[in-house]
């Protein structure tokens, strides 16, 4: 049969589509049920524009390299002060905005609270790191427990937000659709995380079995669900990384073992780029030299088709040595070599 590769350039315009979607779907669903009675459907709206409101630091990007843009993506508008500044700021507006009304400032300062709120818990869900603590504390938080781009997570309220947009008239049918599109994307990110609790118990328990010593670890889904995990292990000279289903029972870890390479930068480990890169992977690196060329590769992100490849590169390389080549730097290989097959040979994989 023949297959047909995914084209980078929509894999990397789905990752930030989807991303982009799940905030204003969610966010519209939640505008709904929180002032939908007060101000009608321009409550979606505001609620759709509250939730995107942090990722605006995406403008930075426009005059920063790509290592000083990485941390700061989801850095101080990612924070809880921004929060604390952005709601009382948002709510004045719209309580002006929309006299005369019955709706207390409070209520509208509230609601955006929920909304500002809603998007940082969301976005520290998944590995790339939010910084709550900025500018007090450069520490990221990531709980690993959700893939950025969860077709799972997102579809239903997207569904409900297009019913509430354009077909469903009646508070209570409204606020019916409006709690499904809430409910739906908090009760599969429990699922996330029991399935992640579930798949790092079994992954302890094998490496104990297996005699197999690290000193730290994380466990993030691999693309698109969160029944297939990517794990990775450090211990003192490098990785073990891999991937486990929840399903998998007792079957040994299947990992494969990365030194971390450290005397490769000896030349340049106290540039600018370089310290920046340590930092926004969280120690989880390694240094690879392909030809004359050396590559940070961050471990966080993933392998390209790793549960199926056993070589397979990273999702995540930053060519050091030539830096002109650091285009789609995240995305760049995360849907890289998917055909058609790719989810039904993920399927077998998930089964365990």
């Amino acid at each position: 049969m023949q297959t047909y590769a995914v084209c980078p350039r929509w894999s990397d315009a789905y990752l930030r589509c989807m991303d982009s979607v799940t905030h204003i779907v969610l966010g519209a669903c939640i505008g709904e049920a929180m002032l939908g009675r007060n101000i009608g459907r321009k409550a979606m709206l505001w609620g759709a524009a509250a939730q995107s409101l942090p990722d605006i630091d995406f403008v930075a990007g426009f005059w920063m390299d790509l290592p000083h843009e990485l941390l700061a993506h989801r850095g101080f508008t990612h924070s809880i002060l921004f929060m604390l500044l952005a709601a009382p700021a948002l709510g004045i507006w719209a309580e002006r905005l929309h006299r005369p009304h019955d709706t207390s400032l409070k209520r509208f300062i509230a609601f955006f609270v929920v909304e500002v709120s809603a998007h940082l818990l969301l976005d520290a869900c998944n590995n790339y790191g939010v910084g709550w603590f900025e500018p007090f504390s450069e520490t990221r938080i990531s709980f690993n427990c959700i893939y950025v781009a969860d077709p799972f997570f997102t579809l239903v309220p997207c569904f409900a937000g297009l019913i509430l947009l354009f077909r469903v008239a009646g508070r209570q049918k409204r606020i019916r659709w409006a709690m499904t599109g809430i409910l739906w994307p908090l009760c599969y990110l429990a699922v996330s995380v029991a399935n992640k609790v579930a798949v790092e118990r079994s992954m302890m328990q094998q490496a104990v079995r297996q005699g197999i010593s690290f000193h730290r670890h994380f466990t993030t889904p691999a693309p698109l669900n969160s029944w297939l995990w990517y794990l990775v292990l450090e211990d003192e000279r490098g990785f073990r990384a891999g991937y486990r289903s929840v399903f998998d029972g007792d079957k040994p870890l299947e990992l494969r073992y990365f030194p971390r390479n450290d005397s490769l930068l000896q030349a340049v480990h106290d540039h600018e780029e370089v310290m920046l890169l340590k930092k926004f992977s969280q120690g989880y690196y390694t240094i690879e030299k392909r030809a004359d060329t050396l590559l940070f590769n961050d471990l966080r992100f993933g392998r390209i088709l790793g549960w199926e490849v056993p070589g397979a590169g990273f999702v995540f390389h930053y060519y050091i040595t030539h830096p002109a080549d650091n285009d789609l730097i995240v995305q760049r290989g995360r849907f890289s070599g998917w055909n058609l097959q790719t989810p039904f040979r993920m399927w077998r994989r998930i089964r365990g």
